[in-house]
């Protein structure tokens, strides 16, 4: 098979499409034919390790830990009715040499979920930033733990970056759980996505002020904020966060350093929690799949323009290409096409 591998950490360039056998799945595990493969900025990250230079830590890495594809095989454990199955896949590659920038991936079965007619380049977009949204939308005191129609109704959700793909999701997971949901984005074409995928009102940052708008939206504050820069926002979120809200930290887009005042957050009871969806809680990761996958299986998720998510595909060969176009922030969803699945 062919596969993106890289030995040492680095730069895209460390990246090179090599041949290698078709791995076998292992008891509890599956093979699946990758089609698919989705680039998400802790893939880079990953292959980009600390600056040294240093190998992964199993000496190669296939990258990217997002796919969608047709399971082949199964190892022992495993009902051999899923061969044939349509899939998309979580966490190929956490802790494990074998991500999706592949025509094959081995995988436990735990994380394989059946994709039904469902585009593979939607399956590929799923893992990472819906798994992420989903807990965002779910962490607070006063949020459910579930997310299905109606779920968030009465509530106002506030989307840091509404553009981004974490932002897209929490739009579009935040609308099907018909939550009022403000998006903030850097400029006009940015809020055209914004508003594509779902978001009930959009501020642009750069041109407005955001705790003013918000406020007049909802006098008494929103319930959750999904937020991708902590650092930068932090007193536009504890200007606007209702009582008993929270703010989801999910990413680090805005310095490393975060300074709150304690007294007007302590007298609110507002919660700020931080993010990572590899080390969610087992039962938070297991709502967070079901419900993702019912979503995806009912149709309410898209992609694309029309969606607020534009598409980048790249063939295998030129991995580097897609790893390079999300470093440096493309606008959109990189999608990495392994096979003619």
């Amino acid at each position: 098979m062919r596969a993106a591998v890289y030995r040492r950490t680095g730069d895209p360039s460390v990246l090179e499409v090599v041949d290698r056998p078709v791995p076998e799945p292992g008891p509890g595990e599956v093979l699946v034919r990758v089609a698919v493969s989705g680039v998400n900025p802790t893939d880079w990250k990953s292959r980009q390790g600390d600056g040294s230079g240093a190998p992964p830590r199993h000496g190669w890495q296939i990258p990217n830990q997002d796919g969608a594809g047709i399971i082949e095989s199964v190892g022992t454990g495993v009902d051999a009715k899923l061969t044939g199955e349509r899939v998309w896949i979580w966490e190929a590659a956490w802790q494990r040499p074998w991500g999706t920038a592949a025509e094959y991936t081995v995988v436990p079965v735990r994380q394989v979920v059946r994709l039904g007619s469902a585009s593979f380049d939607l399956g590929a977009a799923l893992g990472i930033p819906f798994l992420t949204a989903h807990r965002c939308l779910t962490v607070g005191e006063t949020m459910p733990d579930r997310l299905d129609v109606g779920a968030l109704t009465g509530r106002t959700v506030l989307v840091q970056g509404g553009a981004g793909a974490v932002g897209n999701a929490a739009i579009q997971l935040a609308r099907w759980a018909d939550a009022t949901v403000v998006a903030t984005v850097s400029s006009a074409e940015k809020a055209q996505l914004a508003v594509a995928a779902g978001a009930s009102y959009v501020v642009n940052y750069r041109e407005q002020d955001v705790v003013a708008e918000v406020r007049k939206i909802v006098p008494d504050g929103v319930d959750a904020i999904v937020e991708v820069a902590a650092a930068r926002n932090a007193e536009i979120d504890c200007q606007v966060i209702g009582a008993n809200g929270a703010v989801a930290v999910y990413a680090d887009d805005g310095g490393a350093s975060l300074t709150l005042p304690v007294r007007p957050l302590m007298m609110p009871n507002i919660r700020w929690q931080f993010v990572l969806v590899y080390t969610l809680p087992t039962v938070a990761k297991a709502h967070a799949v079901t419900d993702v996958a019912a979503a995806a299986s009912s149709g309410v998720l898209r992609l694309g323009a029309e969606a607020g998510l534009p598409l980048h595909h790249y063939p295998l060969d030129e991995v580097a290409r897609a790893h390079a176009a999300v470093q440096d922030s493309a606008v959109g969803k990189v999608l990495v096409v392994t096979s003619q699945s």
